[in-house]
């Protein structure tokens, strides 16, 4: 028979990937310096693999350390929700929601459905917009929170990083044309404009094929090896592949993805929304970098 995993053991384990060192991390946990090293030194025994190694006085992850910080954090994470479900008082209310229409089909499914096991009996209204028309539906208060992409901007509460990448059907070779065709989104897309500026740069000559502020028009456009896009690596879908300096194609940067809030205070159900859409960003493994 297989041995459990210990979640106490699991949540320090974490506090280690998340501040950096056991010293931080036995603060963040309430327990002194050693009960952390004998956790760990227990949920190595059960694992039956090292998951610490020696780097100079201090420690890193081994290969399998940096592996098990995925699982931990499922495991923690469903740990929780399920206490939750039985300990916490039932939430009621609804909550107006918005994400960009780019990372509704791959952010919303799990956290949804994470959130309504945990509060069955909020209803949540979802607004798919561009995050400039979202961020000032948020400030008016039209929207209780939502999903955005931060370019620079950091009134709000970035999750994750992501990197702008250029995109093509794997089945064409239209990266080989003389006059590029593109598909980008509305005017005054700031995607748009960084497309724009980087071809431009690069003396690339283009041509708008496609314009549309919806993503799945835009998608389409390129798995069908009609036009090549600019998207957030994470919206790469199967049949796509990625241009690089490589293709002669430009970098075209790093942005962030979070949460904005509407001003004042947030339902209870609001609060609880917030939390869920946050661990569910995180989740996806590209974590914001420090700064």
């Amino acid at each position: 028979m297989l041995p459990n995993l210990d979640i106490d053991q699991l949540k320090t384990f974490l506090a280690i990937a998340d501040v950096g060192n056991f010293t931080r991390a036995a603060d963040e946990v309430n327990k002194t310096q050693s009960a952390v090293s004998m956790q760990m030194k227990r949920l190595e025994e059960v694992l039956g693999r090292p998951l610490f190694a020696r780097d100079g006085r201090g420690s890193r992850f081994t290969n399998d350390g940096e592996r098990l910080i995925e699982y931990a954090r499922r495991i923690v994470s469903l740990s929780d929700e399920a206490v939750s479900a039985f300990t916490k008082p039932e939430i009621t209310g609804t909550v107006r929601f918005g994400t960009p229409d780019d990372y509704a089909d791959i952010f919303l499914p799990e956290v949804l459905a994470r959130f309504n096991r945990t509060h069955p009996l909020v209803t949540v209204d979802v607004e798919c917009y561009s995050s400039a028309v979202l961020s000032d539906r948020v400030q008016r208060s039209e929207l209780d929170l939502s999903i955005v992409t931060f370019y620079g901007d950091r009134n709000g509460e970035p999750v994750r990083r992501e990197e702008l990448v250029w995109a093509m059907s794997a089945r064409h070779s239209l990266h080989l044309l003389e006059e590029l065709p593109l598909a980008v989104s509305h005017t005054g897309c700031i995607w748009r404009k960084l497309v724009v500026e980087a071809l431009e740069g690069a003396n690339r000559k283009y041509r708008i094929a496609y314009s549309s502020p919806n993503s799945s028009t835009l998608n389409a456009a390129v798995i069908q090896g009609l036009a090549i896009a600019a998207m957030p690596e994470i919206c790469l879908r199967p049949g796509m592949r990625v241009l690089t300096e490589a293709d002669g194609f430009p970098k075209l940067g790093v942005f962030d993805i979070g949460l904005i809030r509407k001003p004042g205070k947030l339902s209870s159900a609001g609060e609880a929304l917030a939390r869920h859409v946050q661990e569910g960003l995180g989740s996806q493994r590209l974590m914001l970098a420090a700064e």
